[in-house]
């Protein structure tokens, strides 16, 4: 079924009731492990405080710290930032999730953050970013204190940008990097590396998600040959006018229209910033970058409740929700 988010103005009123409010365990002990955890509680949720892990900005995470886990047979959410982004860049999304009864973890990408650059432009980050969310759902499911509430069954994904794109290597897809070569100019980073005959590290699935949702991935390393690989279901959200890492939005075009099956997509009426989180006067002041939208007066904060409507409703049909 093809629509675009504005078919879903009324799924807020379909999602049934709602979990407990939003718990929150921070992971700062481990650098290869560096994010949070957000999970149905019952105690009201306040602003957290993020120590150690701030970003510099105030991005409004809200939770209730290292409150009890409500609930048993909890499904699991795993997300993946966008290229120099960090964890709490889809607060408001995670929040919405965990407020339904999904427990969701999200880390830094190291080598791949606001703050650490040293992989972001080499083709290691292909292999890098893939290894990061497999040693996190190992964490999740063999390691979390708290593990026993997950049903491993009930595995899926999230990912925006390049998060995207890791999602769709540990789903089967093999990056056309012989088209990128032939497309990409740059003398440096991972265009030169690839033109100076260097091997990109071997794609890393991994069989324990079950579904996705894949927001506006870089589309110069997608065709409709590789992404046929995908047997895993997904949604699949592009910007209708695109942004730093996506171009003009033309790219996603020819992906969804080359997308296996009847797959779920939309088509947002704005620019690639759109999908984080919505930003208080004072962040978009601090970073207005990822803060100002295209076209102008487009309405973050209201496609956001669309959005998170439709992203918990498609998860609760393919990971239908536990006993909580």
């Amino acid at each position: 079924m093809r629509s675009t988010l504005w078919a879903f103005a009324i799924a807020l009123c379909c999602l049934g009731p709602s979990a407990e409010a939003a718990g929150i365990q921070l992971l700062d002990a481990d650098p290869s492990l560096s994010g949070a955890i957000w999970y149905p509680c019952a105690a009201e949720p306040t602003h957290v405080a993020l120590g150690r892990l701030s970003v510099g900005a105030d991005f409004n995470l809200q939770g209730s710290k290292d409150c009890p886990v409500t609930g048993t047979k909890l499904p699991l959410v795993i997300f993946s930032h966008g290229r120099g982004g960090w964890f709490g860049q889809h607060h408001d999304t995670v929040e919405a999730l965990a407020d339904a009864g999904f427990i969701v973890a999200a880390i830094n990408h190291p080598g791949d953050t606001y703050s650490d650059s040293s992989r972001r432009d080499t083709l290691s980050v292909w292999g890098s970013r893939p290894a990061d969310i497999v040693r996190l759902l190992d964490f999740m499911l063999n390691n979390w204190k708290d593990r026993a509430a997950i049903d491993p069954a009930k595995v899926g994904f999230f990912g925006f940008s390049l998060g995207g794109s890791t999602g769709l290597v540990l789903m089967g897809t093999k990056m056309d990097f012989a088209r990128v070569a032939s497309l990409c100019r740059e003398t440096t980073g991972a265009c030169a590396q690839l033109h100076n005959g260097e091997t990109p590290p071997a794609p890393i699935a991994d069989a324990r998600i079950r579904t996705a949702v894949i927001v506006d991935p870089p589309p110069t390393v997608l065709t409709r040959e590789n992404l046929a690989a995908v047997k895993v279901p997904f949604q699949f959200w592009r910007s209708q006018f695109g942004g730093p890492g996506v171009g003009d939005g033309s790219g996603n075009a020819r992906v969804a229209d080359g997308l296996p099956g009847k797959p779920d997509v939309h088509v947002v009426p704005a620019g690639h910033y759109a999908f984080l989180a919505p930003c208080s006067p004072e962040l978009a002041a601090a970073v207005p970058r990822i803060c100002t939208d295209a076209p102008a007066g487009f309405d973050r904060a209201g496609f956001h409740g669309e959005f998170n409507a439709a992203v918990v409703k498609y998860f609760r049909e393919q990971l239908a929700t536990g006993d909580r």
